[in-house]
């Protein structure tokens, strides 16, 4: 392969998803050996067919199977020089568990998921272990077939469905990890996919997860994300909902970075502005593709129980703890609920609604 880098490492994606499979597939076009652990529907097409990775900035780059593993068999993970945890909350216990039986005990452990507590379940389960936090700032949707394709009906046939496997990266942002041994960062900065590293890994999380309690509210409203963002009514509730939670954190003595270049305490008030004023000010919060919606919204969409309990939920408790209302949170979580359980795809609700 092209790229081939100076040191290349043997990288086990555990729970190998949007997020998972998109990295995954970089590193393995720059010379890492790459391991995709997961569920068979979605790897077998990539282990039949390979991968195509294309982003909202033009990016496009074809994987060959033959340069990805796939497997479901978690005795994978003996074989790691690095594992990144790419499973969703619910997933975290059981990945745990899982690593702590197969890995090698100098493997280091990257945690590429949503929320804050997943690192520090990982790290009761993991003592002793290379463990770090990341921040994936960056939004993946699939753009192939999910399952195997279906036999043609006709010999030499071929359906929408043989289609390649492909992810689309739908937003920008650099991903961070939390600063440690060695020089993680710059082995995983490959073409494509910038990796830096930083000393306060958890108040980037902090500040990731603000921006990630939108995720709930676009699932919610229905809209892509794009078409969210232009909304006023949208954006205000959005402001509403990420000051309730400021309020929270500062209860707390939390001090969350910003992961965007607006410092986190102004960024309610951009999002209140008119229209105009908006598109100006925060034209990089616009930097994403026409139709992506939220990991939120897919999942609803694909009937999976959400991470608003790792998202909403986190603020929630914090609020009780610290004796801080929590009445928009609160309001979203129900309603998310509401969603899980009917599993009819997504609500359109109208902001004033919440």
């Amino acid at each position: 392969m092209s790229g081939q880098r100076a040191k290349s490492l043997r990288i086990v994606i555990a729970g190998a998803g949007s997020i998972g499979c998109f990295c995954g597939g970089l590193w393995a076009a720059a010379g890492h050996s790459v391991t995709l652990l997961g569920r068979g529907r979605i790897l077998m097409p990539i282990a039949q067919r390979g991968l195509l990775l294309t982003d909202y900035a033009g990016l496009e780059q074809q994987v060959e199977a033959r340069h990805l593993r796939c497997s479901e068999d978690p005795a994978v993970l003996a074989e790691a020089d690095l594992v990144v945890v790419a499973v969703k909350s619910n997933g975290t216990a059981a990945m745990g568990r899982l690593i702590a039986q197969y890995a090698p005990p100098d493997a280091p452990v990257l945690s590429f998921q949503n929320a804050v507590t997943n690192v520090e379940l990982l790290r009761q389960m993991l003592p002793g272990r290379d463990l770090r936090a990341a921040m994936v700032p960056f939004n993946v949707v699939p753009t192939g077939p999910a399952e195997p394709p279906e036999p043609p009906e006709t010999p030499g046939a071929v359906g929408a469905a043989s289609a390649q496997p492909g992810y689309h990266r739908a937003s920008s942002g650099e991903i961070l990890i939390a600063k440690g041994r060695g020089h993680l960062g710059r082995f995983l900065s490959v073409p494509g996919l910038p990796v830096g590293e930083t000393e306060d890994i958890t108040g980037v999380q902090w500040g990731k997860l603000l921006i990630n309690l939108n995720n709930a509210l676009n699932a919610l409203s229905g809209l892509p994300l794009m078409t969210q963002l232009q909304s006023r009514h949208w954006r205000r509730l959005m402001a509403d909902q990420m000051a309730e939670a400021l309020r929270v954190m500062q209860a707390a003595g939390l001090r969350p970075v910003s992961t965007t270049p607006l410092p986190v305490w102004m960024t309610p008030h951009i999002l209140r502005l008119p229209n105009w004023a908006f598109t100006r000010i925060a034209a990089q919060m616009l930097t994403i593709d026409p139709t992506a919606r939220s990991s939120m919204a897919q999942d609803l969409m694909q009937g999976r129980i959400t991470e608003v309990d790792a998202l909403q939920g986190e603020i929630q408790r914090l609020g009780q703890a610290h004796g801080v209302a929590t009445p928009v949170c609160d309001v979203v979580i129900q309603l998310i609920r509401q969603a899980e359980m009917k599993k009819a795809g997504l609500p359109k609700l109208q902001p004033g609604q919440i």
